[in-house]
């Protein structure tokens, strides 16, 4: 195997050959599966990385040039650039790994052809052409039906309901006209006392008796 060094770091090899009686060397599948599990590890700390120089230099914006607390952050942010360009560097040359580990038969595995369960597609396109041409009219169909039943039942009033109803009607009426007698009657009588009070009011007073002279006659009673 070819090993890369890049600024004083070794690069990570495929697995050695082991003897011949000790375990089985490892699967083309499971080396390049070991591979890609190192690549995302590696993006993740130089993820890491890069927020923690991001942060350090945040610090130092806002530090005045003469602050004294500027030389420890500036000496780590140094460190952390150096930390990414090595972690860099292990990126590019675990991509030329994976890609020679793709490359020995059997290490990529496809995944299985994705198999339909349930009916084909065909299936539920005439299924949607039947409910569309045959279910959707029938069901018009029978809502018009029912419709058509209700206004017949509500045409046909029973005969019997409609005379009760009648006679209810002329109850009504006979009802009306003897409360309209009686307010009249009470009207009447109202104006009655309300013009014996007036009279009374004006009244002429209680009959005096007529003094009769000495010697005259008395009038004549009338037959």
């Amino acid at each position: 195997m070819i090993q890369q060094t890049i600024q004083g770091t070794p690069a990570p090899t495929a697995a050695p050959v082991v003897a011949q009686g000790a375990r089985s060397a490892p699967s083309a599948a499971a080396i390049y599966e070991g591979f890609k599990a190192q690549r995302n590890e590696l993006r993740n700390q130089l993820d890491d990385l890069q927020g923690t120089r991001q942060a350090i230099a945040g610090q130092l914006e806002e530090l005045s040039a003469t602050s004294p607390e500027r030389k420890p952050l500036e000496a780590r942010l140094t460190d952390v650039d150096q930390r990414i360009v090595t972690v860099d560097g292990q990126l590019a040359t675990n991509a030329m790994q994976v890609a020679q580990a793709a490359a020995i038969p059997g290490a990529v595995v496809e995944p299985p052809p994705y198999v339909r369960q349930g009916p084909p597609e065909e299936a539920w396109v005439a299924g949607g052409f039947f409910m569309v041409l045959v279910i959707f009219p029938l069901t018009i169909a029978y809502a018009r039906r029912i419709w058509r039943r209700g206004a017949v039942t509500v045409s046909a009033f029973p005969k019997e309901l409609s005379d009760r109803l009648f006679r209810m009607e002329q109850a009504v009426e006979a009802t009306s006209l003897e409360v309209e007698r009686i307010g009249e009657g009470q009207r009447f009588l109202t104006r009655l006392f309300t013009e014996g009070e007036n009279s009374r009011a004006l009244g002429t007073g209680a009959a005096q008796p007529i003094e009769q002279k000495k010697g005259a006659r008395s009038p004549e009673r009338l037959p």
